[in-house]
C-alpha cells in the first residue's frame, strides 16, 4: 500500500480556523506529526489509534531536529502511512515546509499541501485592524523577524503597512531599524495568541510601545505597523458591541461568562469540553495526562492468548478499554474471543466505549468507582460471594498501578486477579502555553480534575515553572472542581482545598456540582 504525506495548514488555532479539507484529513490520520504552536485541541480530531508526534519547532524551546522530522516523514510514508504534518498558520508562510518536501521527492514519497489561514492575515482582522485601506494603506508586506540584516530596510520604510511575524524575540532593535526610515510617532499594534481566548492587543508607536507591554515573552505575537491601527480602537469595539447584543438575545446559559481549565488527557478533553461549552462555558484545556503503551506487551499478550482460563473481564477506564482491544486485535482475535467471559465495567463511559466493540457489560455497578465493584460483585446476584473462590479475573489497568483496594479486596474473596499492565499514563514534558498564561493572569473561574493523577500531573507542571506558593498564589480565588471522593482527597494533600465534588461520579456529574458552585 503507497503511503502518502498531506502537510496541511492549521490555521491560527482551533477547529473554527480549519479548512474543511484540514479538518477532513486530520479525521482520517494514521499518523500526525505536529509543530508546537498547533492548537492541541486539533489533535483530538484524530483517530483514536492513529501515532501523534509533537515536534516542537517553536523560537527558543526544544524540538526535534529538522532532518529527524524529514526522516520520520519518509518513514512513515514508505510504511504505507496516511501521515498529516500539521503546521501553523499556512504551510508555505515561514512553515518550513520546503526541506520536508525535498525530502520526501528525493525518496519518491507522494505529498500534497493544503493551504491554512496564516496569522498574517487573522491576527490583525481579529484585533479590527484592516491591512489594506484606500486612503490610510495601498498595500502591505509580511516579514519575518528573525534575521534583521536580511531585511531591505529602505525599501520597507515605503511600504504604508507592515505585519511581522516572529518578531517579538528582536523587539528592540527591530524597533530602532523602523524608526530609521519611519517617524517615531508611526502607530503599531502587537496581537497575542490571536483568536484564542486569551488574545491580546498592545497598541502604540514606534517610540512608546515597549513602554506599555508588559516583562516577559510576547510570543507568539503578530506586529503590526502602519496608518491602519488607528481603526483597532473602532473596529474591535464594534465587534465587542455586537457580541453584546448578541448574548443578550440568547438565554443565558448556566456557565455563562466563566472559563474553566479543563486538565484531562490531549485525546480525552474534547467529550468533557463539550459538556462545558453547552453550559456557556468557556474552556481551556491543559493535558496533564499523556497516554501511552507500557513498557511491554508481553503480559497482557499473554493473557489474550490464554483469554479462555478466565471468567471475568474487568475495565475500569476508556482507556483500559481501547488497549486492550487493541491488542485483541493485534493478536488477530476480536470480541468473539470473549464469549466464555463476563465483562464488568466502572464508570458510564466506559461502558459506551466498550459498545464500540459490540460488547454490553453484565456489570456495571451503581457508583462509579472501582470499590464499588467488589460489593456489586458480591451482593447483586452476579456472582455469589462462595462463588467467587477461585473465579479468575483479567484486569488490563495502567502500567503505575491503581485501583488496588479493587484487587485486595477480590483477592479476600479468593478470586485470582491478574492485574496486568495495558497502557500508561505520564505526566507531559510541558504546560500548554495558553493554559499556563490563563493561570498566571488569574482568569480562570474553576478548574476540573476528573482523577487524582490529573491533581498530581498538574501540581508537577506548576512546580517545573514556578515555587508552589507562587501558583498557589494564582489560583488562589479559582473553585477546585473534584469528580470523586479519592480525587478531592488529592486535591486536598497537594492543592490544600477542594471547593466542590461532583454527587455523581462522571462528567456529567462533575459539570452539574461546577454549575452549582457558581450560582
Amino acid at each position: 500500500m503507497n503511503g502518502k504525506v498531506f502537510i496541511v495548514g492549521a490555521g491560527i488555532g482551533g477547529v473554527e480556523f480549519l479548512t474543511v479539507r484540514a479538518r477532513d484529513l486530520i479525521g482520517a490520520a494514521e499518523v500526525i506529526i505536529s509543530d508546537a504552536l498547533v492548537d492541541r485541541a486539533l489533535l483530538e480530531l484524530t483517530p483514536p489509534h492513529a501515532n501523534r508526534i509533537i515536534a516542537g519547532k517553536r523560537g527558543g524551546q526544544e524540538s526535534i531536529k529538522q532532518l529527524e522530522i524529514n526522516q520520520m516523514l519518509v518513514k512513515y510514508c514508505l510504511q504505507g502511512k496516511r501521515v498529516v504534518r500539521l503546521k501553523s498558520g499556512d504551510p508555505w508562510i515561514f512553515g518550513r515546509s520546503l526541506p520536508e518536501i525535498l525530502a520526501l521527492q528525493e525518496a519518491g514519497c507522494e505529498w500534497e499541501v493544503v493551504a491554512g489561514i496564516s496569522s498574517a492575515i487573522a491576527a490583525p482582522m481579529l484585533a479590527g485592524i484592516p491591512l489594506t485601506e484606500v486612503e490610510s494603506s495601498s498595500c502591505f508586506a509580511v516579514m519575518t523577524g528573525h534575521d534583521l540584516s536580511r531585511l531591505p530596510w529602505e525599501a520597507i520604510a515605503q511600504i504604508p503597512t507592515l505585519v511581522i511575524l516572529m518578531g517579538t524575540n528582536n523587539l528592540t532593535g527591530l524597533l530602532e531599524k523602523l524608526r530609521e526610515g519611519k517617524d517615531a510617532d508611526t502607530a503599531i499594534a502587537i496581537v497575542r495568541w490571536s483568536g484564542r481566548i486569551d488574545q491580546q492587543v498592545w497598541t502604540g508607536t514606534l517610540a512608546d510601545i515597549q513602554s506599555k507591554l508588559p516583562s516577559g515573552s510576547l510570543s507568539p505575537s503578530v506586529i503590526v505597523i502602519g496608518e491602519v491601527v488607528k481603526f483597532h480602537e473602532q473596529l474591535s469595539s464594534s465587534r465587542l458591541q455586537m457580541l453584546e447584543n448578541f448574548e443578550q438575545c440568547i438565554e443565558k446559559l448556566p456557565l455563562q461568562g466563566k472559563t474553566i481549565l479543563v486538565t484531562r488527557s490531549a485525546g480525552q478533553a474534547s467529550l468533557f469540553t463539550d459538556l462545558l461549552t453547552n453550559q456557556g462555558a468557556s474552556v481551556i484545556e491543559m493535558p496533564t495526562l499523556a497516554i501511552a503503551s507500557p513498557t511491554s506487551w508481553q503480559s497482557l499478550d499473554q493473557a489474550i492468548a490464554d483469554i479462555a482460563d478466565y471468567d471475568w473481564l474487568i475495565l475500569t477506564s476508556a482507556n483500559a478499554v481501547e488497549s486492550f482491544f487493541g491488542r485483541l486485535q493485534k493478536s488477530g482475535k476480536d470480541s468473539r474471543a470473549l464469549h466464555s467471559l463476563k465483562v464488568a465495567v466502572v464508570g458510564r463511559k466506559t461502558a459506551e466505549v466498550l459498545a464500540n466493540y459490540g460488547i454490553a457489560p453484565d456489570l456495571v455497578p451503581t457508583d462509579f468507582v472501582a470499590d464499588a465493584l467488589v460489593e456489586a460483585l458480591v451482593n447483586q446476584n452476579h456472582v455469589l460471594t462462595g462463588k467467587l473462590t477461585n473465579q479468575k479475573m483479567l484486569f488490563p489497568r495502567v502500567e503505575s498501578g491503581g485501583r488496588e483496594v479493587l484487587v485486595e479486596q477480590l483477592q479476600k474473596y479468593g478470586v485470582v486477579v491478574d492485574a496486568i499492565a495495558a497502557y500508561e499514563s505520564r505526566c507531559p514534558e510541558a504546560i500548554d502555553p495558553v493554559a499556563l498564561a490563563a493561570i498566571q493572569n488569574q482568569r480562570l473561574d474553576a478548574i476540573a480534575f476528573a482523577s487524582s493523577k490529573t491533581v498530581k500531573h498538574f501540581c508537577l507542571l506548576l512546580d517545573r515553572v514556578a515555587p508552589k506558593e507562587t501558583w498557589q498564589g494564582w489560583i488562589a480565588r479559582v473553585k477546585i472542581a473534584s469528580i470523586g471522593p479519592q480525587t478531592s482527597k488529592t486535591c486536598d494533600e497537594l492543592i490544600g482545598r477542594v471547593d466542590c465534588e461532583a454527587l455523581e461520579y462522571t462528567l456529567d456529574g462533575l459539570v452539574e456540582v461546577i454549575n452549582r458552585s457558581f450560582v
